[in-house]
């Protein structure tokens, strides 16, 4: 699957498969690792370095990577700026996906040749071979597209339990979401499709606003609306769409404020995060006469909580059978073999990153 899409919907794909792939010896492979040894800027103290396997132990799973995504968590983390502080020296990466190469002698429910995602925060995705329990990784079904797969387990996720998990949503109810045309956004206006849920969705204004409406409202998206367009609407007050259940917001300051004065009175805002790194103000009134519930999402702390959890299993299952049913797409995307990770770096942090472009 490809797109061909506007600025702010592009992600880099890291494809260790395209590195040298050496079996040693039985479970034993040699390969490449991206490696950090101390907190600062991605390009500046990440590095590749050469390595070899052991053997897996009893419950473990050697698995080779085939594509792991560069997300801007990674980017914090490695930058020290985010909640999760690994331990030195680090591999980078959080989420991919990857075939079974080798078993440990207690392993029965995996086997060579299955497809896996890793599902365990801080796992270090950025390398051609990892090392992993078996209790820490997802079986998908091999139908199942790279990218889908490999960016599985924070946007999908993050937008799933946002919907689920704060307002009792019905068909036929409104979300409103700033920060529409990021990953996470675009998850929420498509798993809102298939539930029968309305969006009003917010974006920045932008030269190629046109084409980012086209391809949101090809998503599923009920409305899109600038910034500016937020302060002015009436599509609330004239009856076009009912108010909004919930908001879901990632920017913070002044739109956070501005969805705020359209929620549906006992409704909730949602905040996971703060792209303009403006303080998210309530006024008093939302809080007194509109009742309104003010809430924070993290979904590595969800993750953490529910690692055992069947409903972490039945969202598991729900979104890999959208993306199957293609009523779920991956984000627009470019694989990047290792020996370009620096490029591809520089460029998630930089306009560069954020210019979209066909790809197969």
């Amino acid at each position: 699957m490809s797109h061909s899409i506007g600025k702010g919907l592009f992600s880099y794909l890291l494809s260790p498969i395209l590195s040298k792939h050496i079996r040693l010896m039985s479970g034993v492979f040699r390969g490449q690792k991206l490696v950090y040894s101390e907190f600062g800027e991605p390009i500046k103290v990440v590095q590749k370095e050469e390595y070899k396997t052991e053997p897996p132990h009893n419950n473990d799973l050697i698995v080779k990577m085939i594509a792991a995504p560069i997300n801007p968590a990674d980017i914090n983390t490695i930058q020290g700026k985010y909640p999760v502080k690994p331990q030195f020296p680090a591999v980078a990466g959080n989420e991919g996906v990857g075939e079974v190469v080798s078993v440990g002698t207690s392993v029965d429910s995996f086997k060579v040749g299955d497809r896996v995602i890793a599902i365990k925060s801080g796992t270090g995705t950025w390398r051609t071979h990892l090392t992993i329990d078996k209790d820490y990784v997802l079986k998908v079904p091999k139908e199942l597209g790279v990218v889908e797969a490999a960016t599985l387990s924070v946007n999908p996720c993050t937008a799933y339990r946002m919907l689920k998990d704060f307002e009792n949503l019905k068909p036929g109810d409104t979300v409103i979401q700033n920060g529409a045309n990021s990953a996470c956004g675009q998850n929420v206006i498509q798993i809102c499709r298939s539930w029968g849920i309305r969006t009003v969705n917010i974006v920045r204004n932008r030269d190629n606003l046109e084409e980012l409406v086209l391809f949101l409202k090809g998503l599923g998206a009920t409305h899109v609306l600038t910034e500016e367009d937020l302060r002015t609407t009436k599509i609330f007050k004239n009856g076009d769409i009912k108010k909004p259940k919930l908001a879901l917001n990632c920017v913070g300051g002044q739109n956070a404020l501005e969805m705020l004065r359209h929620i549906e009175n006992n409704g909730s805002m949602v905040t996971y995060g703060g792209m303009s790194r403006e303080p998210v103000t309530v006024p008093t009134s939302a809080l007194i006469f509109k009742n309104l519930k003010i809430r924070g999402f993290w979904m590595t702390q969800w993750s953490k909580e529910n690692e055992r959890n069947k409903d972490r299993l039945e969202m598991f299952e729900e979104l890999i059978s959208m993306m199957m049913n293609s009523e779920l797409q991956g984000p627009a995307y470019k694989m990047v073999d290792f020996d370009n990770f620096k490029e591809a770096l520089l460029n998630t942090m930089t306009v560069k990153g954020m210019i979209g472009k066909n790809i197969f």
